[in-house]
């Protein structure tokens, strides 16, 4: 029993020790990263809390589509076999607005 308590306190030192490692390396390394960076990459969040929001600018009104450049394209799609008979009747029916 005594070598169990002290395989699992080895162990556990060991874990310890290269888990304060780790994280001391990692403060280094995101220290001197932010140094290289400037300031504007120091605090994510203090940079985050400052940005005020913004909207977002309104789409773009779309111009009413030709209709006969939208039959001759969904014709070209029908001869190339990319609609089927159905699918450019219904098309064209909406895009006449029938």
């Amino acid at each position: 029993m005594p070598g169990l308590i002290r395989g699992v306190a080895r162990t556990a030192a060991i874990a310890g020790t290269a888990t304060a490692v780790s994280n001391r390396v990692s403060r280094r390394q995101a220290a001197k990263w932010a140094e290289q960076d400037g300031p504007q990459y120091a605090n994510p969040r203090a940079d985050m809390a400052q940005q005020q929001y913004q909207e977002p600018a309104p789409a773009p009104a779309a111009a009413p589509a030709d209709p006969i450049a939208q039959l001759k394209e969904l014709g070209e799609l029908h001869q190339s076999g990319v609609l089927t008979d159905e699918e450019f009747a219904a098309q064209k029916a909406k895009i006449l607005g029938s």
